[in-house]
């Protein structure tokens, strides 16, 4: 005989073999009893969780020749006509390939005639939510008010899709999806029936990539399976389903936390190079932080974790890292998870949270309190002088001058370095011009708004940037993060073009990075100011006022109106 699927070996012949659906299987196994069952049911819930098992499972059961009982015997000439198909009073109709108002109205023309072999004619639709709102019409009369001998069983995963009408003729049954410890219990007393040795490690994998759906974990388990050599261990499971093992998100969510972000990087490039999926991994890694969360807040409802293994290295982990950062590092990966849905590039989508996330360290309680009185007394500070300066005038200050020209600022080298064109950036400060810069900060939101949709990679290179000077065919632009520079030179073509059409002329884009920038900055304004302390008369006199607020505030945040 050729080899079945496990899924199809192992379907539910009985209530008791349908797994996590206690609170369904008991009340219809009591309505039986009873003889007090519907009319017409409505079985919706995710695939694989034992819809279209359970309601076989009831045309068995009532029409077993043992009946009223909570199971069927599988045993008489009903149950195993029924199981294999041989009884043509148990109807099982696809409503994905047979949805129009003719199939629906040959089933109205039939349900008149009383069953043949057993007791009860039974209507199994599945996927019902397919049939055209016809088809429904057409079912609606008859679902209403069957002949006594008929029951309909209607199954989906999309109830939301079903007439409210054809809802309320039912009895509805929600199925959840089933519980990661029900779905390994289920499959160790099926690899010990079938002498498939594996650890209870891949069993877990197994039943958390089946998110919740039983015949996808007998599937994901068959296919380890023909995967391993003599035993099914966790690293077979891993590479059949792309899923990442818990101590490399262990590792990833400790580089974040301690922004070692070349190590984290390391960790991603390496990862996705071994061929995991990277949707996968970030949902791993969502479902891993949000375990981690949850076992800081309640470490007694352990049972609740859905993708971590209690080890020591996650509790060391739980107890380390802050509560606020891991609710942000999942904001972020959720985030990134809808992003890499619509990309060609999903690896600088996680990069760019890993980066974002490795960023956002939050202080500690005892940090912030100390930081506190600091600040409280700068801000009196600056208060007190901003008071003497509107009571006394302003005496004007000496310009320090620099006993030397600043050194070149030290470029930071990494694996991935980014080689800053200082010359042609001080080329650009040369020739820039508040006028220029203005007018492209007013257009900046338009223009990220536009790229975006224009193209998601390239936004997403750029969005933590700042338009820091521009000349008449050259933009400055300051990133967070070296790397940025480097991707967002990826897409230079893009951006360009779009900022062209925006601006109404063309401009260069000139990448730096932030810390680089503010060095070259203090660099030029030092230079300046030494100008005009050599020359007077060419610099312009500066009203006192003025200089003294740009010493209290810097030249980021001094506007100055005439």
């Amino acid at each position: 005989m050729s080899y079945q699927a496990l899924y199809r070996v192992w379907r539910p012949r009985s209530f008791s073999d349908v797994v996590g659906q206690t609170h369904i299987t008991r009340t219809l196994q009591n309505a039986i009893v009873q003889q007090k069952f519907s009319h017409a049911y409505l079985f919706s819930g995710p695939r694989g969780t034992g819809k279209t098992s359970a309601a076989k499972i009831f045309a068995k059961t009532i029409n077993c020749e043992h009946s009223p009982v909570k199971e069927p015997c599988n045993e008489c000439s009903a149950c195993l006509g029924i199981q294999d198909g041989s009884i043509s009073d148990v109807i099982e109709i696809d409503a994905a390939s047979n949805n129009g108002v003719e199939q629906i109205r040959d089933i109205r023309d039939k349900v008149k005639y009383a069953p043949s072999s057993v007791a009860y004619k039974v209507y199994i639709i599945d996927e019902v939510h397919m049939l055209s709102i016809g088809a429904f019409n057409a079912l609606l009369k008859t679902l209403e008010e069957p002949p006594k001998h008929v029951i309909f069983i209607l199954a989906t995963t999309e109830p939301h899709k079903i007439p409210l009408t054809i809802i309320s003729r039912c009895q509805r049954f929600d199925f959840k999806r089933i519980t990661q410890s029900s779905m390994v219990e289920r499959m160790e007393t099926i690899i010990k029936a079938e002498s498939i040795e594996a650890s209870h490690e891949a069993l877990e994998a197994v039943a958390l990539s089946a998110e919740g759906g039983m015949r996808d974990a007998l599937s994901l388990l068959d296919q380890a399976v023909s995967y391993s050599e003599d035993q099914v261990v966790l690293e077979d499971v891993l590479a059949v389903t792309g899923s990442v093992s818990q101590e490399k998100l262990t590792l990833v969510t400790q580089a974040m936390y301690h922004q070692d972000i070349q190590q984290a990087l390391r960790y991603v490039d390496d990862l996705i190079q071994d061929g995991k999926d990277p949707g996968r991994f970030v949902f791993d890694l969502i479902y891993y932080l949000r375990d981690l969360l949850l076992f800081k807040s309640a470490p007694d409802l352990e049972n609740i974790l859905e993708r971590a293994l209690l080890t020591d290295s996650f509790r060391k982990l739980s107890e380390e890292i802050d509560a606020a950062w891991m609710q942000e590092a999942i904001k972020q990966f959720n985030t990134c998870q809808q992003e890499i849905k619509w990309t060609n590039s999903p690896k600088v989508f996680i990069e760019i949270a890993v980066l974002n996330i490795s960023d956002q360290q939050p202080k500690s309680a005892e940090q912030s309190l100390e930081e506190v009185p600091a600040l409280s007394r700068k801000l009196a500070e600056l208060e007190k002088e901003i008071q003497e300066l509107k009571k006394n005038g302003v005496a004007a200050q000496p310009v320090e001058t620099p006993a030397a020209a600043s050194p070149r600022p030290q470029q930071r080298q990494t694996k991935n370095s980014y080689k800053v064109p200082y010359e042609r950036i001080r080329q650009v400060l040369g020739e820039a011009t508040k006028t220029e810069l203005k007018k492209v900060q007013t257009q900046w939101a338009d223009f990220m708004n536009a790229l975006k949709k224009q193209s998601a990679p390239a936004h997403a290179t750029i969005l933590n940037s700042k338009p820091r000077a521009a000349s008449d065919q050259a933009l400055v632009i300051a990133f967070k993060y070296e790397i940025h520079c480097s991707l967002a030179l990826d897409h230079k073509q893009a951006i360009e073009s779009l900022l062209t059409e925006m601006i109404g002329k063309s401009l260069t884009i000139i990448p730096i990075p932030e810390s680089n920038w503010q060095e070259l900055r203090e660099e030029y304004v030092g230079k300046q100011r030494q100008q005009e302390a050599e020359d007077p008369n060419e610099a312009s006199a500066e009203d006192p006022l003025v200089e003294e607020a740009r010493k209290l505030v810097g030249d980021d945040l001094l506007e100055i109106h005439e």
